[in-house]
């Protein structure tokens, strides 16, 4: 404030005029931020002074100019200056006496100034000066600053009363009026009334000492009491947007941590897929090597398979051999006949015929002999043609395997995509999809051991028919050695004794016959296995099919389960925003009821400030309305000459500038 004081000093020596000591005094004596000028009688050069100081002072925030009895040109002054201020919050003007230039100068003011936020111009002649207050009313209309105005005993008629309804009308800043003490009347309050519908903000108009009828005044305080609720409702509603802009930060970062919550899960997930492929890579390994060990295994039973065949070659070649000597024995016994002719010529035709018989007989059994051989061959045959089969099923099963294997090689490699693609979605979503890999990986694994099962069974199955083959070739080596040991008791019976030769061919025969019969048994068993074998190939094929068909159906519940994912996730969305919704609809009407609440508690606190600061006023004035009646008797006469004087001052002041001002037209009517 010292500062202050060296400035104003200043400028009053650069404008050639001394400084008031009085104003020295007070601008002493305040605090920092408020100038108090009340009841001091302040010159032009000072009101220039201060005008300069407004101008450019930044720290003053009140203003009290009240009682000062300011000039025309000082209050002109002193509003220009503060029409470019910044700083300035309070002003009061209270008891200046200003008139229609003073009037002009508070318009200019509130259109120019965007700081000003309470106005006092109590105990002023405003009102007198219609056209001047009319333009006052104007720059109120477009001023968006100005909070309170008090217009206390200014003289307003009912036609200033119109002219404040129409600001009253564009105001959308002021918030509390004081009209009390004017004569408004009832067109004027009516006119108030029409226009506080259009107004939202003004929730405090006082109307006392202005003979407006009651129920006017009810409806103004009607209206004020809607417009006070809406401003508490304004605030709550402010308030309330606070609270959840902050619930939605608070929002905000419970999801940025969820999310990395969620990325964090998605991270350790993603290192237990990676453990997990490489556990079921190593069982694919270790499957593998049981492959290997099952293909060696095959490979051994091919090589039996080849020695069995070897041994059947050998055999076939020791029939070929017994077939020859049969032949060098039929030669032989064809000779020994002739012979037995040629000695025995004599004897009867019947020995002869009996003889040509047998040798009929030997004929027929040897046609038997090469018919069982081409038979022994084609049931060879036959067995090749199984093994060949035999050989085409387990070369397709092995087809099978390595095709079941490709899928779900393929099937692993979809799940990876789908896993790649699925770590973006929510925690549930991913649990549901871990379980969904894991139960095709489960179901692809029992399906693999049911192949293996079937696989173990088929082999199982090759191996009986190769044992069935083994026992029917060592059956038909058995009839072969017996055959071969029969031919030679046939020879050495042909040498000792023709009946008992003829005899031992009859057992051959009949043993042959048994052979025959035994070996179609068993070819026609071989043919039932052979049929099993395709029947179960047939059943093998069909169920490869199935779990072909299976594979899709899983691929299709797959891309569903994706599909009924996404929409368990926007339906999780909508339920949680309408969750917010209503969650924010009840905050809201929580917060409302608060602030109504504390609106109601400021109102009784204001109505209680009002009613003690009206008691205290009532007291004040009292008190120095009892003051004045005793300074007044006493000094009756000096007061009356003073103010005769004063009085002729003003006249003279009044009808010059009346004179010279180019608006004398405009002057109030007496």
């Amino acid at each position: 404030m010292e500062e202050f004081r060296r400035t104003y000093s200043r400028l009053c020596k650069e404008s050639g005029a001394e400084p008031q000591e009085t104003v020295l005094q007070q601008m002493h004596q305040l605090p920092q931020g408020r100038l108090d000028l009340a009841t001091q009688s302040l010159t032009v050069d000072t009101c220039r002074a201060l005008s300069k100081l407004l101008q450019k002072e930044a720290l003053l925030t009140e203003l009290v100019l009240s009682d000062c009895m300011l000039s025309e040109e000082g209050a002109v002054l002193l509003l220009q200056g503060l029409c470019v201020n910044t700083i300035v919050r309070f002003l009061d003007l209270k008891g200046n006496n200003l008139r229609a230039a003073g009037a002009e100068a508070l318009a200019k003011l509130l259109r120019q100034n965007k700081s000003i936020q309470s106005l006092t111009l109590e105990w002023n002649s405003l009102g007198t000066w219609e056209e001047a207050f009319a333009a006052f009313c104007g720059a109120l209309a477009a001023n968006g600053t100005l909070r309170q105005l008090d217009l206390r005993n200014n003289q307003i008629s009912h036609k200033g009363a119109e002219e404040l309804a129409l600001a009253l009308k564009s105001n959308t800043s002021l918030q509390q009026l004081d009209l009390r003490w004017n004569h408004i009347g009832l067109l004027g309050g009516r006119a108030l009334v029409n226009c506080l519908p259009s107004n939202r903000t003004l929730w405090k108009l006082e109307l006392a000492g202005n003979s407006i009828p009651g129920d006017i005044l009810r409806a103004v305080e009607q209206a004020m009491d809607h417009n006070q609720d809406r401003q508490t409702a304004f605030r709550e509603s402010q308030a309330r947007a606070h609270v959840l802009s902050k619930e939605v930060r608070h929002l905000r970062e419970e999801k940025s941590k969820q999310f990395l919550d969620l990325m964090e899960t998605i991270d350790r997930q993603r290192e237990e897929m990676v453990r997990s492929s490489k556990a079921s890579a190593a069982r694919v390994g270790q499957l593998q090597e049981a492959l290997n060990e099952r293909h060696s295994i095959i490979n051994a039973l091919k090589a039996k398979l080849q020695m069995a065949e070897a041994a059947l070659a050998l055999s076939e070649q020791k029939a070929q051999d017994l077939g020859e000597l049969l032949a060098t024995a039929e030669q032989e016994q064809r000779s020994l006949a002739q012979r037995q002719a040629k000695e025995h010529r004599l004897e009867q035709q019947e020995a002869a015929e009996r003889e040509s018989k047998l040798l009929r007989d030997l004929s027929a059994a040897n046609e038997k002999n090469l018919l069982l051989q081409n038979q022994v061959d084609e049931l060879e045959r036959k067995v090749k043609s199984q093994q060949d089969q035999l050989f085409l099923t387990r070369q397709e099963l092995t087809n099978t395997a390595a095709e079941l294997k490709m899928r779900a090689v393929q099937a692993e490699e979809r799940l990876e995509l789908e896993k790649k693609r699925s770590r973006k979605s929510l925690e549930d979503a991913e649990h549901l999809r871990f379980k969904e890999v894991e139960h095709m990986t489960r179901h692809l694994e029992e399906s693999e051991r049911a192949m293996q099962e079937r696989v173990q069974r088929l082999e199982a199955a090759r191996l009986s028919l190769e044992e069935e083959l083994s026992r029917a070739k060592a059956a038909a080596l058995s009839e072969r050695s017996q055959a071969e040991e029969e031919l030679i008791k046939a020879k050495n019976q042909v040498r000792l004794e023709e009946q008992q030769r003829l005899a031992h061919l009859e057992e051959k025969l009949r043993l042959l016959a048994q052979a025959r019969d035994e070996a179609q048994s068993a070819c026609l068993q071989q043919k039932q296995a052979v049929a099993d074998a395709q029947a179960r190939a047939s059943q093998l094929d069909r169920q490869v099919e199935g779990l072909r068909r299976r594979l899709e159906e899983l691929q299709q519940e797959l891309s569903n389960k994706d599909q009924e994912k996404a929409a368990e996730v926007t339906r999780v969305r909508l339920e949680l925003q309408e969750q917010n919704g209503r969650l924010q609809a009840e905050l809201t009407a929580q917060e409302a009821l608060k602030e109504k609440a504390a609106a109601l508690e400021r109102q009784l606190k204001v109505m209680a400030s009002d009613h003690r600061e009206a008691l205290l006023d009532r007291e004040s004035e009292n008190a120095s309305l009892r003051e004045k009646l005793r300074l007044k008797q006493a000094e009756i006469a000096r007061i009356r000459d003073e103010e005769a004087q004063r009085a002729s001052f003003l006249q003279n002041a009044v009808l010059a500038y009346v004179q010279g001002s180019p608006l004398r037209t405009l002057s109030p009517q007496k």
